[in-house]
Formats: C-alpha cells, structure tokens, sequence
C-alpha cells in the first residue's frame, strides 16, 4: 500500500523532555507547599488547584500539534497552529540541504516562521534539524525528530525534479 505523502511529521508543543520537567517540578513544587503548609487557610486549596492545573495543562500539551511538515511533490508544506500561515517551500529553489544541530543552547523555545539573520526556523522539540539552503542563500532551519529520514527524503525529491 503506498503513502499518500513522501513524508509527514508532526511536531507537538508539550513533548519537550525539558519542558515536561520544569512543568512537573512547578506541581511538585505546589504540592509540597500544599502539604507542607501550616497556616490552614483558604490559600492553602490555592496550592492544590494550581498544582492539578499544571498536570491539566501539560497533559493538553501533550496533543497540540505546534505544526506539521509535509513533503510532496517537489515541495515542503509546514502548516501551523489556527492563525499561522502555511509556509511552502519550492524544492526546486533549494541549492543545498544538510544535517544540522538546531541550537548549542539547552534550552530552545518552540517557535514558527522567525525570521533571525537571514535563517528562517521552525522548531518545537529536540536537537536536530535540517537545513535549506535557497538560491537567495536564505537558510530554513527545520527542527525534527527523524533527521535522517526527512534529508533524505528531500534528497530524493530534488533529485526527482531534475
């Protein structure tokens, strides 16, 4: 049976290892105080109830597309959150594609289409990305998960428009 796609990955917003932590150090943190707390007042629920909200909240994270890369046809769709626009990349104005390291830094916010010194970056979690670079010498950083497979699939596509 055949794909209906070249390729397709979805990025989740809650599925960075690092952000899960510091998420669930902020319930532990709320309910330690909860527990732990002497003065038996009505702020003391507070620290249960934000507590739960966090677990709520990263659990919802856990299934938020933050967006999706699509290659087909000679080119790659990434399609965003609700209000995002669709970005198209033409495969045919790519010069050069390589494997890359997204950051050095550990720490990496999430984020789509940003625009910084010439480089286009998509990214949500992880440390790898893929690399395009453009007639233009424009440079679009694409965080995935499965580097390997994503190069050389738009290997592949490029070599199929020739």
């Amino acid at each position: 049976m055949e794909s209906r796609y070249a390729y397709i990955e979805k990025q989740y917003i809650g599925r960075d290892y690092v952000r899960i932590f510091i998420r669930l150090i902020m319930a532990a943190f709320c309910f330690a105080a909860y527990v732990y707390e002497r003065d038996r007042d009505n702020t003391q629920d507070l620290f249960l109830v934000v507590g739960f909200g966090i677990i709520g909240v990263s659990m919802l994270l856990l299934f938020l597309i933050q967006y999706k890369i699509v290659v087909d046809n000679g080119s790659m769709v990434l399609d965003g959150l609700w209000t995002t626009k669709r970005v198209k990349i033409d495969l045919n104005s790519i010069v050069d594609v390589r494997k890359a390291t997204y950051s050095r830094y550990f720490f990496n916010n999430p984020v789509y289409n940003l625009h910084t010194k010439g480089t286009i970056r998509f990214y949500s979690s992880g440390k790898d990305a893929v690399v395009l670079t453009d007639r233009d010498g424009l440079e679009y950083f694409i965080g995935t998960q499965r580097p390997n497979e994503l190069f050389l699939v738009i290997k592949e596509e490029m070599r199929n428009l020739k």
